[in-house]
């Protein structure tokens, strides 16, 4: 399942894939797998990203 909710809260910031993975410590294929719904993080990376992002797990991690 994509992650679009991921990918608008990228968006919003103006902030590239690349960047994204470079704030979280991970590779740039690893957050296009993510949003893709290629790769399910790891709660640590879910929560690294949300705190990149200034977003809750729930808004951005939480099937609806």
């Amino acid at each position: 399942m994509k992650n679009l909710k991921l990918k608008a809260a990228r968006a919003s910031f103006d902030m590239s894939q690349q960047e994204l993975a470079d704030k979280v410590g991970v590779s740039r294929q690893t957050i296009n797998a993510i949003e893709k719904g290629d790769y399910n993080p790891t709660i640590n990376l879910c929560i690294a990203i949300c705190k990149a992002l200034n977003k809750t797990l729930d808004e951005l991690f939480w099937a609806e």
